[in-house]
């Protein structure tokens, strides 16, 4: 079995954003990101065959950060590393102590932020499964979650905040779908959509962040889903798209029937 040396080692050679000059702020960054337990769980996702190597950051959220990686085809991945710092511990507690899925999950901050990067996950899952636009699934361990990488050759695709759009009701539409479908076909509730976690490629819209998305049953996910439809109406009404108004996107979330429904 290799030593924790030579795993480094070969992370090293495998890892390019460990080896760029870094500022004094940027090494502290990477401090929190790369630790111990996170190089050996990247070592595992490499010797599982899921990634080859990892290239360099491509965003920088208040949990973490993602990295763009690829697999031994050298095609494109999504590896997003968690922080475990206790500011991110007390950021995510209080989303995982109170989603009806983690009912019980208590203690120090290694676990609860394991149980947000399952969280994650699974809502990615459900997301997916139910055919909204996000990025999807691949594994998880630890703090780290792999996925699909959403860009293209050019570098990864720009959140909707820095977007011109073309058509800005043809894409409000679309994120209004997100809302509705994610409330009624995967049972949850986004709870911090916004032009700042929705990426735009090739025109249309996918939605990234979910971690903090709560199922449909959490007691104040009505709450979250009015804040939702604020946002997006907010966003989109200084962009000149036609909007719907609040009340009837919330009657039409919390009482139309999905599609399943209306088969049987």
């Amino acid at each position: 079995m290799p030593s924790y040396e030579e795993k480094y080692a070969y992370l090293e050679k495998h890892v390019d954003a460990l080896k760029t000059n870094k500022t004094g702020d940027e090494r502290q960054t990477d401090g929190e990101v790369f630790d111990k337990k996170t190089l050996m769980t990247i070592y595992g996702f490499m010797t599982d065959g899921l990634i080859d190597r990892v290239h360099y950051p491509i965003s920088t959220g208040k949990e973490g950060n993602v990295f763009y990686a690829t697999d031994e085809d050298e095609d494109p991945l999504a590896l997003k590393i968690f922080r475990t710092s206790t500011s991110t511990f007390k950021r995510v507690s209080q989303y995982v102590e109170g989603d009806p899925r983690f009912r019980g999950v208590r203690g120090n901050r290694w676990k609860m932020i394991y149980a947000w990067v399952n969280k994650e996950y699974k809502n990615l899952i459900r997301y997916y499964d139910a055919e909204i636009p996000v990025p999807e699934p691949i594994a998880f361990d630890n703090n780290c979650l792999l996925m699909e990488y959403i860009g293209d050759e050019t570098g990864p695709a720009p959140q909707l905040k820095d977007c011109v759009l073309e058509d800005p009701t043809d894409t409000y539409d679309e994120v209004v779908s997100f809302i509705i479908d994610g409330w009624q076909k995967a049972h949850l509730v986004h709870g911090d959509l916004s032009e700042y976690n929705i990426l735009m490629l090739d025109d249309q819209p996918i939605m990234i962040d979910v971690g903090q998305a709560m199922t449909s049953d959490f007691y104040n996910a009505k709450e979250y889903l009015e804040r939702d439809i604020r946002n997006i109406n907010r966003f989109f009404r200084n962009r000149g798209a036609d909007i719907i108004d609040d009340a009837v996107i919330l009657d039409e979330t919390l009482n139309g029937k999905d599609d399943e429904e209306e088969e049987e």
